[in-house]
């Protein structure tokens, strides 16, 4: 069903008209084959049936797939930049045809959606990264997820609701792209400026965004995305709660805060392009565009992936017939010499600048230095250390990896004890044999059944370490990419130490202490790691330690010496 409303155009409604029509598509639900959606599937499916994402009507079919990444449009010639497709593993596209129906469940197994299935196919993945992101280099967050943790097929079609997801945090500051509508219609609002926003906001960003609504004469929308935003950013949580602590600086009858459930994939002048429809939606006239906008960084080889005003440049020719406008705006910077916020262009050759990176700002959170209050709000400060403690108060991971009977159980046992003697934090140690026992028995040991294993590992990690508790992990954790799966996942929330166990496997296998290595050569154990199954080694381990030349106590103390280098002890 589509909406006519006078600011933004029409919206797209995929929910049910009804109780009635709920109850009806619940039950059709029961029949179907299901898919449980994933974290960034969920934040989709929810702009997709509230609206925001108008005038897809679904997930994306082949034929609009192509045609968004040839030519950025819609068969029908609509401008829509960013393939929303659903991807799903090859167990479900195997039990899915075109013409079925597919229900689609959350985390809790809620049935949120029906899915009508149009198309089903397999894209070339490397085509899609360098057509959308216009590279295929790793280093880019939306290409790593492309290639590493999207499923192999796309299915497409249109969406039938049953509800949105349902959100118990900041309920106050949530809007679908109707309701936002009708509180600018309430309060007279005409002319509405987004400003996009992924990190907390200091004095800088309040200086440029009260600039730029009083530049177009319009009010202003902070509109921070709490999706899926780039790996290793500040939690939603914690930026909420700073954006409320800075809300007061604005004037109150002009400004206003809600919350983007959206999953960004840092596509640069795509995503600008997308950003500008989902605003237009949400029934806002302008956009604020910044230099890099949702750039995601470096490549691989350290250099920019999109030029410094590449989204501007496309943003600019396409906003009439977005029908939204572009606000660009220019770095803020402090003046010491005139104690206030100045555009950079509007600094004298010789004035005193102050700067304050975000390199430096979180190395002051880590060791709990002052943050001044010409860049921040004190309020906002209050929050990030809230959040933030410093480092040596912050929770950690040692990860060992190693082959059987590497000594790794032997050196964790002894750092385990040594961290328990010297600090108050709790210490919990991973064992690779006691996981298999109690959380792993199921498994077996083929590739993926190991990585499971390690996943696990490295999820009860993550939170032991999100909870500023230590945790000890010694698996074998044969694979590269696994181990590269569980860093991320640990250093969101504190420290992470890789400790390679590098004994040679010819002194493993005189160790031998349970007989496995024999039973390996003789091909009693299938896919053995070092005899039939292979260990790659770590390319770039923080701390190397062969036991054939240091004992595990002396190998306990150097991981506590480099704890400390890392300030994670102290």
């Amino acid at each position: 069903m589509a909406l006519n409303t006078p600011l933004g155009g029409t919206l797209i409604d995929l929910l049910p008209a009804n109780e009635e029509e709920k109850k009806q598509r619940q039950r059709e639900a029961l029949d179907c084959p299901e898919w449980n959606l994933t974290e960034r599937q969920v934040c989709d499916l929810e702009m997709l049936m509230n609206g925001a994402f108008s005038p897809l009507t679904g997930f994306l079919n082949q034929d609009e797939y192509d045609a968004v990444l040839g030519s950025m449009r819609l068969p029908d010639g609509t401008i829509w930049p960013m393939p929303v497709t659903l991807d799903v593993n090859d167990d479900t596209a195997d039990t899915v045809q075109v013409g079925q129906t597919l229900v689609l469940r959350d985390v809790e197994g809620v049935a949120l959606a029906l899915l009508d299935v149009e198309s089903r196919w397999q894209p070339d993945k490397t085509h899609e990264a360098q057509a959308v992101f216009g590279t295929n280099d790793q280093a880019h967050p939306a290409v790593d997820y492309l290639h590493n943790k999207s499923g192999n097929w796309y299915l497409g079609g249109r969406i039938r609701g049953i509800e949105l997801p349902t959100h118990y945090d900041f309920r106050h500051h949530r809007h679908t792209p109707q309701e936002l509508r009708k509180k600018f219609k309430r309060l007279g609002w005409n002319r509405v400026v987004a400003f996009q926003t992924r990190n907390p906001m200091h004095r800088a960003h309040q200086e440029l965004t009260f600039r730029a609504a009083k530049r177009v004469e319009a009010n202003l929308l902070i509109h921070p995305v709490v999706g899926m935003t780039k790996p290793g950013d500040v939690d939603h949580f914690t930026r909420v709660r700073c954006y409320e602590a800075i809300l007061d600086k604005f004037p109150e009858q002009t400004t206003t805060l809600s919350l983007l459930p959206l999953a960004m994939r840092m596509g640069g002048p795509r995503e600008a392009l997308w950003h500008a429809i989902i605003r237009k939606n949400y029934g806002c006239s302008h956009l604020i565009v910044g230099r890099d906008h949702a750039g995601p960084g470096n490549d691989s080889a350290g250099q920019p992936i999109y030029p410094p005003y590449a989204a501007q440049e496309l943003l600019k020719k396409h906003e009439q017939e977005l029908g939204i406008e572009m606000v660009d705006f220019e770095m803020m910077v402090y003046s010491q010499d005139r104690a206030q916020y100045v555009p950079a262009s509007a600094v004298q050759p010789d004035e005193q600048i102050l700067n304050l990176s975000g390199t430096e700002l979180r190395r002051r959170l880590q060791l709990g230095l002052e943050i001044p209050a010409w860049f921040t709000y004190p309020e906002v400060a209050e929050q990030l250390r809230k959040s933030y403690p410093p480092r040596n108060r912050q929770g950690f991971t040692v990860f060992f990896t190693g082959l059987s009977g590497s000594g790794k159980s032997t050196i964790a046992n002894a750092l385990r004890i040594n961290l328990m003697e010297m600090n108050d934090r709790p210490v919990t140690l991973l064992d690779g044999d006691v996981v298999r026992k109690h959380l792993s028995s199921e498994l077996g040991f083929s590739r993926e059944h190991r990585n499971l294993n390690v996943r696990r590992i490295g999820y009860v990690a993550s939170e032991i370490t999100k909870n500023r508790g230590i945790a000890i992990c010694a698996p074998i954790a044969p694979y590269r990419q696994t181990r590269r799966e569980v860093r991320a996942m640990v250093e969101q929330h504190g420290g992470f130490l890789e400790v390679y166990v590098a004994t040679p496997l010819a002194v493993c296998e005189q160790r031998d202490r349970k007989g496995l290595y024999a039973k390996a050569r003789a091909g009693i154990i299938k896919e053995f790691t070092g005899i039939s199954d292979p260990y790659e080694a770590p390319e770039n381990a923080d701390l190397v330690i062969d036991t054939t030349e240091c004992k595990p106590g002396e190998a306990a103390q150097r991981i506590i010496l480099k704890l400390e280098a890392m300030g994670l002890l102290g």
